[in-house]
């Protein structure tokens, strides 16, 4: 008899710090056999995100800039880094770094990442407080494809949280991580699951229905 099952999706979790989503998608990855998380890899040293994976049983590593002369030799390595561990798809989960253009199309279509703002809305840094200075009355995040272009890639799913007369920075930005938790993971099962893709125009496709819109429920 031939065996048609598939192996699981190889996922590597690029973080910066305590890597909440990534704990996220973990902990969802061990309820299931089609997806296994095959490393978690920081750019800082000593990241918490780093020893909570390494206690789950993931594979760690910690890949530091200033061993390095440039952002290309150090893309270079971090390219060479994630490759070894033959991932199917690249998840970056807080990594506060601006990837090259050679390190992200050598993952194209195969890495993503999710941005605190309902993109093309504040883009880049500081999303939080722009958003309450402008009086958005509602806010959220964003998970994408990623491009050379830093936060315009194709967007596969959003989460909503409104924006309310109290809120600072802090309280609006724990409201949009609650979020985060949820639509990461979400669209993770859907890379793992085949049911998400681009087309010949770089537009996300879905072989299924599935949630693409996530709305804050307090």
């Amino acid at each position: 008899m031939v065996n048609t099952k598939q192996s699981p999706k190889r996922v590597v979790i690029l973080i910066s710090g305590r890597g909440s989503n990534m704990q996220a998608i973990v902990k969802m990855a061990s309820q299931r056999d089609d997806l296994e998380i095959v490393a978690v890899i920081s750019h800082k040293a000593d990241s918490a995100g780093c020893a909570w994976a390494a206690e789950q049983g993931v594979a760690t590593a910690e890949l530091l800039p200033k061993a390095f002369s440039s952002r290309e030799s150090y893309d270079e390595a971090l390219l060479a880094l994630v490759d070894g561990y033959q991932p199917d798809y690249v998840i970056l989960a807080g990594f506060m770094r601006i990837l090259t253009a050679p390190f992200v199309e050598y993952f194209q279509h195969r890495i993503l990442n999710i941005h605190p703002s309902l993109l093309p809305s504040f883009t880049g840094l500081d999303t939080h407080e722009r958003a309450l200075q402008e009086g958005v009355k509602a806010h959220g995040c964003t998970v994408h494809f990623v491009t050379p272009i830093l936060d315009v890639g194709p967007i596969v799913a959003q989460a909503v949280v409104p924006v309310l007369a109290d809120d600072d920075a802090d309280s609006l930005a724990a409201r949009v991580l609650t979020m985060e938790h949820k639509i990461y993971p979400a669209v993770v099962d859907y890379l793992a699951r085949d049911i998400v893709s681009l087309d010949k125009q770089n537009r996300v496709v879905f072989s299924e229905d599935v949630q693409t819109l996530f709305v804050y429920q307090a």
